[in-house]
């Protein structure tokens, strides 16, 4: 018999944790005009540019979680595991690194879409190169603080739209959405983009991180609607 964690049951359950995913009420959500004008539209991939379930929505709201340092000259990344030089970066040595801009639409597994969003900071594969991954890592574990973390296959990772973000609508990124640099992982349920990221691991085996622990799904596809993990 299939039993599946029910979002309902995660948060009552997670109430006073380390983490909040936030609700989807808290939201602007688009007009049934506009949804039903976007509802139709296909990335170039083919997939539906609204993943099933999801409903789209104006602004980014505070999802919770526990912040990082506070100020900037505080914050390391730490990036260490199945690669040559492993490393520890501050904030400046990072604002030396090439940057991107991205835009993309990002998916909660709450059930919000934010469409069009805009982001600035380095993409992962400059930073892999930078410390020489090994062929024998097969994932990425970004982690941040209070316990707090989530996990890729290098698949994922290699993508030209994975970034570490340090900006959000064209301004720095504010520190409650993850400041001053979090993951961000468009093709994924959105607590895949680990926000004040810490540190950056790459492993020859898989670590299910914090929500992937607690009943969430690990692949966590929003066009299959893989929000939870389930048993028999």
């Amino acid at each position: 018999m299939e039993n599946k964690i029910t979002r309902r049951y995660f948060i009552a359950a997670a109430a006073g944790s380390i983490v909040s995913i936030g609700l989807p009420g808290t939201y602007c959500k688009l007009s049934a005009q506009e949804n039903a004008q976007v509802s139709k539209e296909l990335r170039p991939d083919g997939h539906l540019r609204i993943p099933p379930g999801q409903h789209a929505v104006k602004a980014l709201s505070d999802m919770g979680g526990t912040p990082g340092p506070g100020q900037i000259p505080a914050w390391k990344l730490k990036i260490y595991g199945e690669v040559k030089k492993p490393v520890t970066l501050s904030f400046d040595d990072l604002s030396q690194f090439e940057r991107t801009a991205i835009t993309c639409d990002v998916h909660c597994v709450t059930g919000w879409t934010l469409l069009d969003s805009r982001w600035g900071g380095i993409l992962l594969t400059t930073l892999m190169e930078f410390v020489g991954v090994k062929d024998s890592a097969g994932f990425v574990v970004f982690s941040a603080p209070a316990g707090y973390s989530s996990n890729i296959p290098m698949k994922e990772a290699r993508k030209d739209n994975v970034i570490l973000a340090d900006s959000f609508s064209g301004s720095p990124l504010p520190l409650v959405h993850g400041a001053p640099f979090r993951g961000l992982v468009p093709d994924r349920y959105f607590f895949k983009s680990v926000k004040w990221v810490e540190s950056i691991q790459f492993s020859t085996v898989d670590e299910p991180g914090y929500y992937e622990s607690h009943g969430y799904s690990n692949t966590a596809d929003p066009w299959t609607e893989d929000r939870y993990n389930s048993t028999d």
